[in-house]
């Protein structure tokens, strides 16, 4: 029903966030200027105040747009004024009003009103939304903490139909919009019909809610459960002295080991162990012993690699910048290059590079990674003799930690580095394990895809590792192992190698490392040669390069206190340097001998002549061997010999001439012991010709072991030994026929000046060798 207010205009006070229900409570802070002065207006006339929403709390001076439609009149019941300065005012809701017109007066507004007054008529349709209602009501106060039970006694004794829907939506915790809906609604039944379903929404929504928080409490108290537990063992821990519970470092550690990418089955088993050191006080003795152990599993890489370099040109000048000579160290990397490139996975080989000290076996390891553009590692297998340096030691042991190879791929960073293992063959073994054997799993591409380490414990693949071995003496490396190796010699340099590495990297290199600037020193070709021949003798350049060290030191003080300018080093002034030659090599005789022959040696600093002398003299057949000759070389006089008894009649000799006189065979330089399977030949020569007083050819050198019956059996080390030979002069060089194919890698600049005879039996070099042989 409506009806006009027979009173003038009435004050208006704006409300932020709260509505007025007819025949309810409020409690309104007043604060602004022109809300307190409505107040005071309204308890000057008859207490009578409407009240009306603001669309937006924020807004500090609303217009006529800014309210809600509907308001409702109020009479002030109380005031109490606040130390702040606002006032806290009681209404009690009279009845639906709505403003007809907004008056801006001076200090406040007021308003012209239309009132809304409820029907209090009952239908049946209105009387079944009233107790549908009621039950609602009473059901959502069970369910709610939010409302007091005791407004159920409260709004079952109320029999007015609008009364009880106001009550009620008075203190349902709806949104702004849904009360302003209610309020709006002047009709009853279509009120109690709106209150009805918003109540079942509010029903269905604390359902919900009730779902929700199940869910969140029960975590909650997982949490707070668990949030208590460690702050026990904080607090444990503290009192034990123990920092903070190590909560921190456990965060991080787990960070790391889920950052690490590791196999599903290594990180399952780390992240256990992680499980225990949380679980373990600071001061426990495992305590460190599991934290060293989960550093070493989050250090090693398991997934990070380099990208290898696919343009096999720039690999090769790389090597070749690096390196003189190795041609076929080369070759094997720049093959293993090219099938990387067509084929995009390929288990890294194993290669053994062996040969004498100082060859640049460990450089060439280093040129190796630098043309792959892999990671470079070097393990020391020197003197190894406990297989736990390469398994690693079981996490039982005091002090255990992982073995060498897995020490060596955390250096690393990278799971496909180039790895040396260098010294190969100086591994030994005793009481403590074979660590040669330990390393077949290592150095087995059928294996090395899961090596086990006693320390890891976890299967780690090596499957992508480049394998470089460095040995000097492969006969000390068990079978087995070099069976998994692919071997490549590196036999020494030749002279002229030895030449250019002088020149284009020893030389260059000390100038600067002694403070001297390339225009003060320089050396001369035929200096470097001088210092290569007669001051080094190796088959590496390491003895080279500290000669030339100590050229430049002597260089650089005549520099300094002769204030030279300039120092170029000759062949004329080397001895200026480093005195009287310390070694000759052997040279071609000045005029044919008689039972003097030149054989061609293999040493372990190259190729050299030897002059083995042969004098007859009378006496009962004996045979005198000197020289300090060693067990091969004692039997190949032996075997000449007996080969010579045997061809008397051809050589024109009498059948008894071995019972009258000794031969006595000799090799010069008696303090230097001789050794070797290739001087068999050369005895036969020198026997025969001072037997037959036959001299032999000055400029002919020979190599090649003899049987009884003659044959000449194959050598090795041809290409220093042709060497050697162009050094000393010689022309011809006599070699067994079945090293035929070894003249290709004779040096072209030695090959060209030589004459090679290929022979099959001793008979054929004696027709060679002795001055008008037939």
């Amino acid at each position: 029903m409506t009806s006009e207010m027979s009173k003038h205009r009435i004050p208006m006070l704006p409300l932020r966030g709260l509505i007025i229900f007819p025949h309810t409570l409020l409690h309104i802070d007043v604060g602004r200027e022109k809300s307190i002065v409505a107040v005071e207006q309204a308890m000057k006339d008859d207490q009578i105040i409407y009240l009306v929403t603001q669309k937006e709390i924020a807004k500090e001076d609303p217009k006529a747009t800014d309210y809600y439609s509907m308001g409702g009149l109020a009479k002030i019941k109380q005031i109490i004024k606040l130390p702040n300065g606002t006032s806290r005012v009681l209404v009690e809701g009279i009845c639906r009003a709505k403003a007809i017109d907004y008056i801006e007066e001076e200090k406040m507004t007021v308003v012209d009103v239309e009132t809304f007054e409820d029907s209090t008529e009952k239908t049946v349709e209105i009387e079944a939304l009233m107790r549908t209602l009621v039950t609602s009501f009473a059901k959502y106060i069970k369910a709610s903490s939010k409302i007091s039970p005791e407004l159920m006694d409260t709004t079952e004794e109320i029999e007015e139909p609008g009364l009880l829907v106001d009550t009620i939506a008075s203190h349902l915790p709806l949104k702004m919009v849904a009360k302003q809906e209610i309020l709006r609604t002047t009709d009853v039944e279509k009120r109690l019909n709106i209150l009805v379903q918003r109540i079942f929404d509010e029903q269905e929504i604390l359902n919900v809610e009730k779902k929700i928080h199940s869910k969140v409490k029960r975590s909650v108290e997982k949490s707070q459960k668990d949030f208590y537990l460690r702050e026990q063992m904080k607090a444990i821990q503290e009192e034990l002295g123990e920092a903070d519970g190590k909560t921190d470092e456990i965060s991080e550690l787990r960070t790391k080991i889920l950052e690490a990418k590791m196999p599903e089955n290594v990180e399952k088993a780390t992240l256990k162990e992680l499980k225990r050191y949380e679980r373990l006080p600071a001061q426990a003795a495992e305590s460190g012993v599991i934290r060293n152990y989960l550093d070493w599993m989050v250090a090693l890489p398991w997934t990070k690699e380099t990208e290898d370099r696919k343009d096999i040109k720039k690999a090769q000048e790389i090597l070749d910048e690096d390196h003189d000579g190795l041609e076929k160290v080369k070759e094997r990397i720049l093959e293993y290059l090219a099938v990387t490139q067509l084929k995009s996975s390929l288990r890294g080989p194993i290669l053994c590079l062996a040969g004498p000290p100082g060859v640049g076996k460990t450089s060439l390891a280093k040129s190796v990674a630098a043309s792959l553009n892999r990671e470079f590692v070097r393990v020391s297998l020197g003197g190894v003799r406990d297989e736990s340096e390469i398994r690693g030691h079981r996490r039982t042991y005091v002090g255990a930690m992982p073995g060498r190879i897995i020490q060596g791929m955390k250096k690393a960073g990278t799971k496909n580095p180039v790895f040396l293992l260098d010294e190969i063959d100086k591994m030994s073994n005793d009481f403590r394990g074979d660590p040669s054997a330990a390393m077949l799993e290592v150095l087995d591409p059928e294996q090395n895809n899961s090596f086990s380490d006693h320390y890891i414990e976890e299967a780690y693949d090596l499957s992508n590792v480049l394998f470089i071995a460095t040995a000097n003496d492969l006969g000390s490396i068990p079978g087995p192992l070099r069976d998994r190796m692919e071997i490549i010699s590196i036999g020494g340099y030749t002279e002229q190698e030895k030449l250019q590495i002088a020149k284009n990297h020893l030389a260059p290199k000390q100038v600067v490392e002694n403070g001297l600037k390339k225009s003060q020193l320089q050396f001369r070709e035929d200096g470097l040669t001088d210092i290569i021949r007669y001051y080094t003798r190796e088959a590496g350049v390491r003895g080279l390069e500290r000669t030339i060290a100590s050229v430049c030191r002597k260089a650089a003080k005549q520099i300094v206190m002769e204030e030279k300018k300039k120092v170029i080093v000759t062949s004329k002034n080397v001895t200026d340097y480093l005195g009287k030659h310390k070694f000759s090599h052997g040279e071609m005789e000045a005029e044919n001998q008689v039972g003097v022959a030149t054989g061609l040696a293999y040493t372990t600093v190259g190729g050299d002549t030897l002059q083995i002398e042969v004098s007859i003299t009378p006496g009962k057949g004996k045979i005198i061997l000197t020289g300090k000759l060693g067990d091969v070389m004692k039997e190949s006089a032996q075997t000449a010999l007996s080969f010579v008894r045997s061809k008397l009649d051809l050589l024109k000799v009498e059948s008894n001439y071995f019972e009258e006189h000794d031969v006595h065979v000799h090799v010069p330089e008696g303090a230097v012991p001789k050794d070797g399977p290739s001087a068999g030949v050369t005895m036969v020569t020198a026997i025969v010709s001072a037997i037959t007083e036959r001299p032999i050819k000055k400029e002919v050198g020979m190599t090649g072991e003899v049987t009884l019956r003659g044959r000449v059996l194959p050598i090795g080390g041809l290409k220093e030994k042709s060497i050697s030979a162009h050094r000393a002069g010689l022309k011809t060089i006599i070699i067994p026929k079945k090293n035929e194919a070894d003249i290709d890698d004779i040096p072209e600049s030695v090959r060209n000046e030589l004459t090679f005879k290929l022979v099959s039996n001793a008979d054929e070099v004696l027709k060679i060798a002795l001055d008008g042989g037939k």
